[in-house]
């Protein structure tokens, strides 16, 4: 059988539409579906800004690279949970001046994740630790860390759920390598002892491994009425405290602030009255 040797034979000849159909056949060998959405458009820029060969490819590959980077990051937000999307540049620090915003936004370059040191944010309902949480969680998916949003009850559930289907072991070593574990709402519901003894192994798998973030509406002190056990409180406290941002926020709600402002504003037709 006669065989067609591609590299040493001479150019072949195509018309647009062949070449076309071509090129976007070998794009989508390649996975390179920016390249076949745009290389036409890129050409006849480059046409008229008369770049050479090399930086219209560069131009074409650059654009490939910052998609599919984008779809990585929207796939780590996805399977992050978060319950919604909150930045930093969102939130009010005017509004909760005791935060000290130039600490916050040190946190948000992850640098915290190399030395796998704590964040844990405290203060009663609405003062936007579940914002700060997630708006730091969002900025360690941008830097594609591994990050998972939950809450302590569905948390609970879960490390319940392993330890009664024999899988604890499995279940604490694949949440031991998520980077970024955000654990939010500790202290709306009691604990038993059982899930307290859970959660102080997770705590522990991740001692000095990985970054915990916590937000609470209960101080620490009050924290063995949460677990139903003073000396496992003090032993879970011991770990989160050890490499940790502590923030104890006793400003004003959010929610109220937001409830007062539609309360206030006049309905239509009142202005002048």
């Amino acid at each position: 059988m006669k065989t067609t040797n591609l590299r040493n034979s001479g150019p072949v000849q195509l018309d647009n539409g062949s070449m076309r159909a071509n090129i976007e056949s070998y794009c989508k060998l390649l996975s390179l579906s920016s390249v076949s959405d745009n290389y036409e458009v890129a050409a006849l820029d480059a046409a008229k800004t008369k770049i050479s060969y090399q930086e219209y490819l560069y131009k074409l590959l650059q654009q490939q690279i910052v998609e599919r980077v984008d779809r990585s990051i929207n796939a780590r937000i996805k399977k992050a949970g978060f319950p919604y999307m909150a930045t930093l540049d969102s939130f009010d620090f005017n509004f909760q001046p005791q935060i000290e915003e130039k600490l916050i936004r040190e946190l948000g370059t992850m640098t915290f994740l190399e030395d796998a040191k704590n964040i844990l944010f405290l203060g009663a309902p609405g003062v936007g630790k579940t914002h700060l949480a997630i708006a730091l969680g969002l900025e360690a998916t941008k830097q594609r860390r591994r990050v998972r949003f939950v809450t302590a009850e569905e948390l609970s559930n879960e490390l319940n759920a392993a330890s009664k289907t024999n899988t604890i072991t499995d279940y604490l070593d694949a949440i031991s390598r998520i980077e970024l574990l955000i654990i939010d709402e500790i202290g709306y519901l009691d604990i038993n002892k059982e899930t307290a003894s859970l959660f102080f192994r997770l705590i522990s798998k991740r001692y000095e491994k990985s970054s915990t973030i916590i937000t609470s509406n209960k101080e620490f002190q009050h924290w063995g009425e949460i677990f139903g056990d003073d000396v496992i409180a003090t032993a879970i406290l011991d770990r989160l405290l050890h490499h940790s941002y502590p923030f104890l926020i006793n400003g004003p709600s959010y929610r109220m602030k937001e409830l007062t402002k539609t309360k206030l504003k006049p309905k239509k037709g009142d202005e002048n009255i």
